[in-house]
């Protein structure tokens, strides 16, 4: 059965679009041989590729920025989503006064890490699917207090911040795409 997971920032052209292939990634690591992950912003850059820097950062962990396009964010790509990861509370908050309904399934991304860290701690998952786990951390949102839910904007910055910031989210996604694919994600 398909999952669909929908990323989102600000211009799609950074951070969600790192997301959106660095979680495929991993999940193809775990198994999952098609994984439906995509992107978009709440004010993208519409057909820009992804930024260069991004872009490398993607390459040094394994992946491609090959054919990436941005999107805009639209109330019909979050409705079919099983999943939303947004790069910051804010952005959290944009994408439900647009979709409120999905309330109980968009997450920030660090958010979700930690709580894929409290419900599948270890190699086995009480889950028996990922729409179970997801539900589950919406459940147990309130439990788990982070001193940052945001992942830091990159674009125009250095180098070095690019390189952190895939390091936030390569750390972040790993988790998490370990969490679905435990939860039955194939």
């Amino acid at each position: 059965m398909p999952f669909p997971v929908l990323t989102v920032c600000l211009g799609n052209v950074c951070r969600s679009p790192l997301a959106e292939r660095l979680l495929a990634l991993r999940l193809r690591e775990h198994g999952v041989a098609d994984p439906d992950v995509t992107s978009a912003g709440v004010r993208a850059l519409v057909g820009r590729a992804m930024d260069p820097t991004s872009a490398s950062e993607l390459t040094a962990r394994g992946g491609t920025a090959d054919g990436f396009a941005a999107r805009q964010l639209t109330e019909a790509l979050v409705r079919p989503a099983g999943l939303v990861l947004v790069a910051t509370k804010d952005l959290r908050s944009r994408v439900l006064e647009e979709s409120p309904g999905a309330l109980r399934r968009t997450f920030t991304i660090r958010e979700l890490a930690a709580l894929c860290d409290r419900l599948v701690p270890d190699e086995t998952s009480a889950f028996a699917t990922p729409a179970e786990l997801v539900a589950e951390a919406a459940a147990q949102r309130s439990t788990v207090t982070l001193d940052d839910y945001d992942v830091t904007d990159p674009i125009g910055r250095s180098a070095e911040t690019h390189a952190a910031v895939a390091t936030v989210l390569d750390d972040a996604l790993t988790t998490i795409a370990s969490a679905l694919a435990r939860s039955g994600l194939r």
